[in-house]
């Protein structure tokens, strides 16, 4: 058994290897961060066979580049690389916005479609696409990411039904606030947020994502979060959102 995952050597990509490894998957790590993949082989190799790929998933070639270099069909592909960063959209932040929209929808739905297809053809595959709480909240700061998570989440549910009758599930999880290094927030406050439990960690949010997984879900959101914060962000009028934004940005 194997399982691919992008953004594996740290975050929520790193636990996610740690779990399908304890449950005896042999694993093939994708990322831009070459020392956290050295990393991640020292911690995993010992329980199970890691294999390593250095790649910019924001590159709009990246899923067929992938695709090409695997040499076997995993039996699970996670989607899970992602940036994040929270500003008002100027000129100089172009590039910025076109790599985030080709990591969050281009690599991620080429992936789902090259690897589907393989898998849709072996009649047997997993995929997991990691979304998020934004995709309920279209907000300033977030104008990019809210709006490319808000793809993903359409685009999974979508297309897990067609995948559906060849075998095939997708699974597409929209968490709510995560500790990890994501959203850069120090230490202190990350830690603040997950003794108050208003920040959940990574082992928590995997182990109902893999669940939901194995379970063949087609969109989960973990968290009471998910309920109430998108509901009550819709109940505020524009003024309020917009002297919010002028107070904070």
């Amino acid at each position: 058994m194997q399982a691919l995952i992008t953004g594996g050597s740290s975050g929520m990509g790193l636990e996610f290897a740690r779990q399908l490894a304890d449950k005896g998957y042999d694993l093939v790590l994708v990322s831009n961060r070459q020392e956290e993949l050295a990393a991640a082989v020292a911690e995993l190799g010992k329980k199970v066979k890691v294999t390593t790929r250095f790649q910019d998933l924001s590159k709009a070639d990246a899923a067929d580049e992938l695709f090409s270099w695997c040499q076997e069909l995993p039996d699970i592909v996670i989607n899970n690389a992602g940036m994040f960063f929270f500003k008002e959209l100027e000129e100089a932040d172009i590039d910025r916005v076109q790599a985030m929209m080709n990591l969050h929808m281009v690599t991620v739905t080429r992936t789902c479609l090259l690897f589907g297809n393989a898998m849709k053809k072996r009649g047997s595959g997993r995929i997991l696409n990691m979304s998020s709480m934004a995709a309920r909240i279209p907000a300033p700061g977030i104008t990019v990411y809210s709006a490319t998570k808000a793809y993903l989440k359409s685009f999974g549910r979508s297309l897990s039904y067609e995948l559906k009758p060849y075998g095939v599930t997708l699974t597409t999880v929209c968490p709510a606030a995560i500790a990890t290094p994501l959203y850069r927030l120090s230490e202190k406050w990350l830690n603040f947020g997950v003794k108050i439990r208003l920040i959940h960690t990574p082992r928590w949010l995997v182990k109902r994502a893999l669940r939901a997984l194995f379970h063949g879900r087609r969109v989960v959101c973990p968290s009471a979060m998910n309920i109430w914060l998108p509901a009550l962000i819709a109940l505020l009028p524009g003024f309020i959102i917009a002297a919010l934004w002028k107070r904070f940005k």
